[in-house]
């Protein structure tokens, strides 16, 4: 990657102001690209959207996940005009990297269908299998054809637009990654920026939210479940590799 010290990334997250999630996520997105965190700027969607002139004048646009905010739910402040300029920056081929909350919001914002289904959430250290796309494409095809990948989620993708390639599902996931055929912009449902110890500390700080979901018995085995995913971990600089070799 050529210079990457002066590589401009603009983060977008929906976290409330006194989430500590918030400045840790901007520390994991920059600890898995090997950026520093002054490389990062981030824009707070609860202000509303960004506008396609901010996400230009950065290299890259990166979308997070989120604390207490869901697609689904519509209850972004004015969710619409998000969905609508990162259609128009997918439209561009903007280098664009989205996780989680982020792939829903670009499946959203390119004709897909986003619900919550909280039977099928996936919380922990999660199994993810490649499709045949999946294995022949340049960021994803990296990865063997399963691998371990961190997950958080109750909302999930029911269909993509074809105007998606279908690269990855899980078991109860049919969507875990997607790309903008022939554009550097991938999302992935499942988070390449966290280890399995910092999924652990996010799933704690989110117990609340997800544990109404569980019994004692869910909780306790979901704890345990949280493992290394080191295959994962190199997605986002070999992203960075691709696009800006």
């Amino acid at each position: 990657m050529d210079q990457p010290g002066t590589l401009r990334v603009l983060l977008l997250q929906a976290r409330d102001a006194d989430d500590p999630m918030g400045p840790e996520e901007v520390g994991s997105f920059a600890a898995r690209t090997g950026l520093a965190a002054e490389q990062f700027r981030t824009h707070d969607l609860l202000s509303g959207p960004p506008r396609i002139r901010d996400i230009l004048a950065h290299d890259a646009l990166m979308i997070g996940g989120s604390g207490d905010y869901y697609v689904s739910r519509n209850d972004l402040p004015d969710q619409h005009g998000t969905l609508e300029v990162l259609g128009e920056s997918a439209e561009r081929g903007h280098p664009t990297f989205a996780s989680c909350f982020g792939f829903q919001l670009l499946v959203g914002a390119l004709g897909g269908e986003i619900i919550q289904d909280a039977a099928a959430m996936e919380i922990g250290t999660v199994e993810i299998q490649l499709t045949e796309e999946g294995a022949a494409d340049p960021l994803l095809g990296s990865l063997p054809p399963a691998f371990a990948a961190q997950a958080g989620r109750k909302d999930r993708a029911t269909h993509i637009s074809p105007r998606l390639t279908h690269l990855a599902s899980s078991e109860l996931c049919p969507f875990h990654a997607v790309r903008v055929p022939g554009q550097p912009v991938w999302a992935t449902q499942f988070h390449p920026e966290l280890t399995g110890e910092e999924n652990k500390a996010r799933f704690v700080r989110y117990l609340q939210g997800y544990g109404a979901y569980m019994s004692p018995e869910e909780l306790k085995a979901t704890l345990a479940s949280f493992r290394a995913s080191p295959e994962t971990e190199g997605l986002l600089p070999r992203f960075l590799d691709l696009v800006f070799e």
